[in-house]
């Protein structure tokens, strides 16, 4: 749900007011917005002396997160926070350093980038050169070829442009490249230059401080940094590391308490400035009003705060903050793929925490990819719980143990639901349950439950299966399960549109809302009615008023033209097919999932047909394919047993309710990042 908010309006004296401000930013409570100022009071930037005041912590907290990303710093132990007057000198002593360090690091690593990606190059033209690339007369152009046709070019145009005053050499570098040199007089190495552009060949040029120098200096450079780099690397890492452990708490005091200094300065450039006096606006969520007023009240007469409720109707600038239960907070993970809901709009979070995990166990349903999915949910977990986060270097981004611990949540709660439909389905690991007797078909089960006649023998096992999806006498009934499931989504979108058009006075939504339901009601009557559209040219059935379909369908239909009419969106005559298309989409959940078993049916039958046919032998080789097979089946598949769930909530059940139409503000209250005892913040 979203929380409730409450807007504030705050008037203290303009003496004393960043004593307001620093306690407002212990609370931590308030979202400030800018003030519009009328009459004798100012709002917008600072200037003066308060203007000099906060380029000066700008330009320090600047040079404090600079020193601290060159130092590769972590927030490892909190350090007290030295005197403001220290500040700039601290940051001194440690930015020069760190600086120096970081320009050293930045020049060895490019000569490393040299050296691993020319090293043989050059080590190979060095040797060609035989001492010409240090004659005066003499110049050197090297270049890289794949294919000899290419050195044929390459020679036919230095002919033609040389006349035979050049020499070329040439050497493997590996099984596709060559390198090699064309040597010619040095009043002539633009000619030589144009006749590899002729032969569509690029001449060798050095990155950095390598390019002009001469070749056997530059291999001889080379050369010692592969020696040497990867030792300088580690001292110099060391150093960077000795740096950081000495300074960093330090420094990361000093940044969060010039970044609460400049947060006051914003403060003041948002609030209305008068002579005397300061306002300031914004919002507070009801459950934090009793903190914030704790705050204000302290100052006695000094302040005077007023709150009052926040206008429905006028929700744009209004902050949003979800609030939701400790197993539905993990779910903002997945939302957080979308912008936040406006303000008075709704938070889907709770039927996400509930229908995404339903739905992806639905698709997979068996038994052993959900344990498999279960020991993954619960590695994240123990990750979490250690504090510890993991790397992507391939994505190149980082999962902190506080996002480890939300997946944890969310996966184990995944291979939860997987699990039960695997129970309900009979399958584990594909069929293999079925093979070793402990699943089985009970027709009389079938047949009571869903009404179902199973051709064939009676099968005999331990536990009997409830949902048979991959049965050809099941097809319709598995289909229609998730169509229903579709129907119920749907309406409920737009029974949320309706609700949230009333709220809000929107009569055109509301109407729409209105007609979208009662068309959706028309069109799902319509197809029970005609048996899935079998009998829809059939005017009988259009007639038999005792079919309570029938009523349904004309009430329906009925009401959708008076939604158009009144709402004058006359295009809903389109969208009603869109949301038909909607209800089938739901189809999607029966389809992708029958994909996923047969292709795990296919590689348990591959394991157990070598079994049947080799024996012992045929055990060990017929669980390495089918693992093997297992494996590839989950990697091609696992990306869409994901994806379908999180499509049918944003596309096909958000869109509806008006979700991704507007988009709300993130809450960000004001807060204080240093510790409450530390110095207070004065001017200089």
């Amino acid at each position: 749900m979203i929380n409730n908010m409450q807007q504030v309006v705050i008037a203290t004296r303009k003496q004393g007011s960043r004593d307001v401000i620093e306690a407002l930013q212990n609370a931590g409570a308030l979202h400030l917005v800018p003030v519009k100022a009328e009459g004798v009071l100012t709002a917008g930037p600072l200037t003066g002396e308060d203007a000099e005041f906060r380029r000066e912590s700008e330009r320090l907290l600047a040079r404090a997160e600079t020193t601290l990303t060159e130092l590769g710093a972590s927030r490892r132990v909190a350090a007290a926070v030295p005197a403001e007057s220290e500040w700039p000198a601290l940051l001194e002593e440690v930015a020069g350093p760190a600086a120096e360090l970081a320009k050293r690091r930045q020049a060895l690593d490019a000569d490393m980038d040299v050296a691993r990606t020319y090293g043989s190059a050059v080590k190979a033209l060095s040797e060609l050169s035989g001492g010409l690339d240090q004659s005066r007369r003499v110049s050197l152009v090297p270049f890289i070829y794949q294919k000899p046709e290419d050195l044929s070019a390459l020679q036919a145009a230095l002919q033609g442009s040389l006349d035979g005053r050049f020499e070329v050499a040439t050497r493997p570098l590996s099984n596709a490249d060559h390198v090699g040199a064309v040597a010619t007089l040095s009043i002539d190495r633009d000619a030589a230059r144009a006749a590899l552009g002729k032969a569509r060949l690029g001449e060798l040029r050095l990155p950095g401080r390598f390019d002009g120098q001469p070749i056997s200096q530059v291999s001889a450079d080379l050369s010692r940094i592969e020696r040497e780099g990867a030792p300088q690397r580690d001292a110099l890492e060391r150093e960077r590391t000795g740096l950081a452990n000495k300074f960093g708490p330090t420094l990361f005091a000093i940044r969060d308490a010039l970044s609460d200094q400049v947060a006051i300065h914003d403060v003041e450039g948002m609030s209305a400035r008068g002579k005397y006096s300061l306002v300031m606006q914004g919002f507070v969520p009801e459950d934090r009003i009793s903190g914030l007023k704790s705050a204000l009240d302290r100052f006695g007469d000094a302040v005077s705060y007023e709150l009052h409720p926040v206008d429905s109707h006028h929700t744009a600038h209004v902050p949003v903050e979800l609030k939701n239960t400790s197993y539905s907070k993990n779910f903002e993970l997945i939302l957080g793929m979308l912008p936040l809901p406006r303000y008075g709009n709704f938070d889907p979070t709770g039927i996400i925490s509930f229908f995404f995990p339903l739905f992806f166990g639905f698709i997979i349903g068996d038994i052993g990819y959900g344990l498999l999915f279960f020991i993954v949910g619960t590695w994240f977990a123990l990750k979490a719980k250690k504090g510890e986060g993991v790397n992507l270097a391939a994505m190149n981004s980082y999962l902190s143990p506080d996002v480890m611990g939300k997946l944890g949540v969310i996966i184990r709660t995944m291979s939860t639901w997987a699990i039960f439909w695997g129970f309900l389905t009979g399958e584990f690991f594909g069929n293999l349950a079925e093979h070793l007797h402990i699943f089985y078909v009970n027709h009389a089960w079938i047949q009571s439950i869903w009404g179902i006649t199973v051709p064939g023998e009676q099968e005999s096992g331990l536990l009997p299966i409830v949902f048979p999806r991959l049965a050809s006498y099941f097809t319709n009934t598995a289909l229609i399960t998730t169509l229903i499931v579709g129907i119920g989504m749907v309406l409920w979108s737009w029974l949320i549109r309706v609700q949230l058009a009333s709220r809000h006075g929107d009569k055109t939504h509301l109407w729409e809302a209105i007609g979208m339901l009662g068309g959706l009601v028309g069109l799902i009557s319509l197809g029970f009615l005609s048996q899935g559209g079998n009998q829809l040219v059939n005017a009988a059935i259009y007639k038999d008023f005792s079919n309570p379909l029938l009523i349904a369908m004309y009430i329906g239909f009925a009401v959708f033209v008076l939604g158009m009419v009144m709402s004058k969106v006359f295009l809903m005559i389109i969208e009603i097919l869109s949301q038909g298309g909607n209800i089938i989409s739901f189809a999607r959940l029966f389809a992708v999932g029958v994909a996923g078993a047969i292709l795990a049916n296919l590689a348990t039958d591959l394991g157990w047909g070598m079994y049947e046919r080799i024996g012992v032998l045929g055990i060990i080789i017929g669980v390495i394919l089918a693992l093997l097979v297992h494996a590839f089946a989950l990697a091609i598949t696992i990306i869409g047993h994901v994806l379908q769930p999180i499509r049918l909530h944003f596309v096909e059940f958000l869109t509806p309710t008006g979700y991704h139409n507007e988009s709300g503000v993130p809450y960000s209250p004001l807060r204080r990042l240093s510790p409450p005892t530390g110095t207070a913040i004065s001017k200089q």
